[in-house]
């Protein structure tokens, strides 16, 4: 299977954001409330997933703190997570699950520039054998380090409230229900999230939330 659109400059998603209006009345609403969208693209490789495990159910000030400490320690590459003790580990603030999680990331030797060529199913399958990657890390993963254009995250809540409250909908959709209104949105499920992640932000603000 083909790789399909890859988002590589803020004209991508400026495209898809284009397309998403033309064929969706809500989506060109929501825009109009939210402005230009972010590129949001990071780097791909060992490093990105490593940090998206230590960010996993800590506060967004704690996960920026360990990974601080890992950098400092020079603790983000493969090798010298495989060659540090779990005493190294817990003293840069991991968990004995991250520490598990991390190793098998480590050992899983994925190769990262092959990830770049393989479907997005491939990837997904790829990522999620290893203990600790899921299906919304993997997803997320996809979307902005590798820049697939026709990715989504259904099981990301604010996904899925902001898909509720931009379609009226009376309950929050689940993952499946979320996926499935997203068909829609192909090819450009990737910029239909950068909408809805933005559009939160302006609903939940309006209700007093931050």
């Amino acid at each position: 299977m083909s790789v399909g659109r890859i988002i590589e400059t803020p004209d991508c998603v400026e495209e898809g954001a284009t397309w998403l209006a033309a064929t969706c009345p809500r989506m060109a609403w929501a825009m109009e409330q939210t402005g230009p969208l972010p590129l949001r693209r990071r780097p791909d490789g060992f490093a990105q997933l490593l940090s998206a495990i230590v960010s996993q159910q800590v506060s967004v000030a704690s996960a920026n703190a360990i990974w601080k400490r890992l950098r400092d320690a020079k603790l983000t590459g493969p090798r010298k997570i495989m060659w540090a003790t779990d005493d190294d580990l817990r003293a840069v603030g991991l968990s004995r699950q991250k520490i598990r999680y991390a190793r098998a990331l480590a050992e899983a030797r994925i190769d990262y520039k092959v990830l770049r060529d393989a479907s997005n199913e491939e990837v997904m399958a790829v990522l999620t054998e290893v203990p600790g990657i899921g299906v919304w890390t993997a997803e997320i993963y996809a979307m902005f380090s590798l820049g697939r254009a026709d990715v989504i995250a259904p099981g990301d809540l604010a996904l899925q409230e902001a898909a509720r409250i931009l379609y009226d909908l009376p309950k929050r959709p689940t993952d499946k229900e979320l996926r499935q209104m997203a068909e829609a949105w192909s090819p450009w499920r990737s910029v239909a999230a950068r909408v809805l992640w933005a559009y939160y932000r302006v609903a939940k603000e309006r209700e007093g939330i931050r």
